[in-house]
């Protein structure tokens, strides 16, 4: 029977506990357990909750609460006393988004579960956090907790078509240090982020793990749609130059390990149906054929179509040089979604930018004669994703 409830504070944190007349007395005593919580890496001022479970996973009613101190995503817990060897870890804070470059605009929450019998470190991220749900599922029905971890994180491998012998437990994951099994969590982290919001993250996380929590297979087609959606639209340089940067201004010494290869992978043998094609270029916009429609190089009219719909959290520059052409423009006011420099003939190239994702850019260019080259620059790519060269021929003019 519980028959007092006392609290402790230790090295900065607080124990809540509840005693037990035939408590067993204690199995586990460490000076200190650490880690780090990374999306990104999380920020200063993430509450840290660590709970003590017993083996089917109830609380024992022992509980440690302390906060990330510094933009590292590091925590501390000392003198940690537990009567069970498996516990829960809660995050909730903001955390730098590796993709967009800024600081999350809202907080989100990841989860844990670990053995931390022969722990002294634990760390909390996106794939311990997908896998948790569907490791309590197997234990509830019998698995032994071992047993449920390493079924759990290989299923969750399997949506993102990872296979990978001997993985390292999640808790164990670090996405600033080199190694094949830290660029797996890392991919992971950066499909799962794509260019959503934190509440959108949040819904597909959760989503995602009632799906997989009762069969460990992404059955429902949306949410994998919503994974491979996403994914071709990274740009793993910036990102790369994104992480490098962040730990550089925050004086870790790390290595982004080579996540480009499973992202690679996952693209390229997702059987998930992509929905929403990055950037779409109709043959035909508000002003006539479009100069960018990817399948026509040839033309005879003398207005035409910038024209180009762009999913969410998408960018596309546009450049258009003239190579042998006379006489073109672009007409003042009728671009919509677009910015553009240098409209008139007197420039050999106009640049079109998109200002808004998720819309339809189009403008009215009239063009008389000439080859022109035309470049896409996707998702702020520095080197065009793609060119092509039109010529237009207009007899009599």
């Amino acid at each position: 029977m519980k028959n007092f409830f006392v609290i402790m504070i230790f090295g900065g944190c607080i124990l809540f506990s509840c005693t037990d007349d035939n408590e067993s007395g204690l199995v586990i005593k460490k000076e200190s357990v650490t880690g780090i919580v990374q999306k990104g890496p999380f920020i200063s001022g993430t509450s840290i909750t660590i709970s003590e479970l017993n083996n089917d996973l109830s609380q024992t009613g022992k509980i440690f609460i302390t906060q990330i101190s510094d933009n590292k995503g590091g925590f501390t817990v000392n003198d940690l006393a537990l009567i069970s060897q498996l516990v829960s870890i809660k995050a909730d804070g903001f955390y730098y988004n590796e993709i967009s470059g800024e600081q999350s605009a809202a907080q989100i929450t990841l989860n844990a579960l670990s053995d931390v019998s022969d722990k002294n470190s634990i760390n909390v991220n996106i794939l311990s956090s997908l896998e948790k749900p569907r490791t309590e599922y197997l234990i509830k029905h019998g698995s032994g907790f071992s047993e449920a971890k390493s079924l759990a994180q290989s299923e969750v491998l399997a949506v993102f078509n990872i296979q990978k012998e001997g993985m390292e437990t999640s808790e164990m994951l670090d996405i600033s240090k080199d190694g094949d099994d830290n660029a797996i969590l890392l991919a992971i982290s950066l499909i799962l982020q794509g260019y959503r919001t934190e509440g959108e993250l949040t819904e597909l996380l959760s989503n995602m793990s009632t799906d997989l929590m009762e069969d460990g297979v992404l059955s429902n087609a949306d949410l994998g749609s919503k994974l491979i959606n996403h994914a071709i639209i990274l740009d793993t340089i910036s990102i790369r130059n994104n992480l490098e940067s962040r730990y550089q201004d925050i004086g870790v010494e790390a290595i982004i390990p080579g996540f480009e290869q499973y992202l690679k992978n996952f693209i390229e043998h997702t059987s998930f149906e992509i929905t929403e094609p990055p950037f779409v270029y109709p043959a035909d916009g508000l002003y006539g054929e479009s100069l960018l429609d990817t399948n026509k190089t040839q033309y005879s009219a003398l207005d035409f179509s910038v024209a180009a719909v762009l999913a969410k959290g998408t960018f596309l520059r546009i450049r258009v040089t003239n190579l042998t052409g006379e006489i073109w423009g672009i007409w003042h006011d009728s671009e919509v979604n677009w910015t553009i420099e240098n409209k008139g003939p007197e420039f050999n190239s106009a640049i079109f930018t998109s200002i808004e994702s998720g819309k339809s850019c189009d403008a009215h260019m009239t063009i008389y004669d000439g080859d022109y080259l035309i470049e896409y620059f996707e998702n702020g790519r520095n080197e065009p994703s793609r060119t092509k060269t039109i010529t237009v021929v207009n007899d009599g003019f």
